[in-house]
């Protein structure tokens, strides 16, 4: 790219939030796909997520001429052991994911992406010495409060909202570190964990212990359970280029809303006394939030 190229504005476009929004739609309604393979386990459900993402995003790097980026991260060791790392995040976040739904723990998949933007500002205080403002710390004290409140009532931590914040989180912070374009190390990373889903996938059927061949629904289900792994994202990826920060941050709570309306009007989980305290305190840490990042990022134009 030639050094006199205009870098784009920071404004939000139509398209932008076409793909923004088409994105966060489609991961708030996944629950109801996931649910349809909540007999299969976790673990085969996770390695055909990565197989079938495979063609999915090799075929929008083809069309957008882009594969010259992914053989040049190939060929970068420092590139490939931070996608290695960002790959095994991101597994293991589909994993708990999954698995919540499958449990019956929807709302606490809910509760994991309510809390993952306050997170990521304390992890960039705790690790990049970023100082969140006042208000921001309010926000990470009184989301912290309402894991304390579910925890207490339990008697145990909420264990898949904590792993899928925590996965989630740290998989963002290291991604932000991988030198190539959102679209090229989605592929990246997913072409570092098929030797692993094969092998696991073909173990299963040799052993009899697969659903892939067991009946066609099965075989379709999984298949295109890489359609709304590889979908969702890369069309994230797109839009997130042409928005702001800010309209990203409002957008980014429509999914967790809609996975936990699913959780309670659709899947009948139940709202109990310390979930009706828990997520009221995290809906107004994350007004507080919101409201803070927008104050902030008005105060850079002026």
């Amino acid at each position: 790219m030639s050094s006199t190229s205009v870098k784009p504005e920071n404004v939000d476009t139509p398209q932008g939030i076409a793909f923004a929004m088409a994105a966060y739609l489609m991961w708030g309604f996944m629950p109801l796909y996931m649910k349809m393979l909540a007999h299969i386990p976790p673990t085969e459900v996770v390695a055909h997520r990565v197989i079938w993402s495979v063609p999915i995003a090799a075929v929008v790097l083809i069309v957008l001429r882009r594969t010259n980026d992914l053989i040049e991260a190939l060929r970068t060791p420092r590139t490939l052991m931070m996608a290695c790392v960002t790959a095994i995040l991101v597994s293991i976040n589909w994993g708990i994911y999954v698995w919540s739904i499958a449990a019956d723990r929807a709302i606490d998949a809910a509760l994991g992406y309510y809390i993952n933007p306050l997170f990521s500002v304390a992890l960039g205080a705790l690790l990049l010495g970023e100082r969140p403002t006042k208000a921001q710390g309010v926000a990470i004290a009184l989301a912290a409060l309402a894991v304390v409140v579910l925890w207490v009532d339990a008697g145990t931590l909420p264990w898949a909202a904590v792993g899928l914040t925590v996965t989630w989180g740290f998989y963002a912070f290291f991604k932000k570190s991988l030198p190539v374009g959102p679209n090229q190390g989605f592929l990246l990373e997913v072409l570092i964990l098929l030797p692993l889903a094969l092998g696991y996938v073909m173990y299963l059927v040799m052993t009899g212990q697969g659903h892939f061949t067991a009946s066609g629904s099965d075989m379709a289900l999984l298949m295109g359970a890489g359609v709304v792994t590889a979908v969702p994202l890369m069309t994230y990826a797109n839009g997130a280029k042409l928005l702001r920060l800010s309209t990203i941050g409002v957008l980014q709570y429509i999914a967790p809303t809609l996975i936990f309306l699913n959780a309670v009007l659709v899947f009948g989980e139940p709202f109990d006394h310390a979930r009706m305290i828990a997520f009221p305190m995290i809906w107004i840490a994350l007004v507080i939030y919101s409201v803070s990042m927008w104050r902030q990022l008005r105060h850079s134009k002026l």
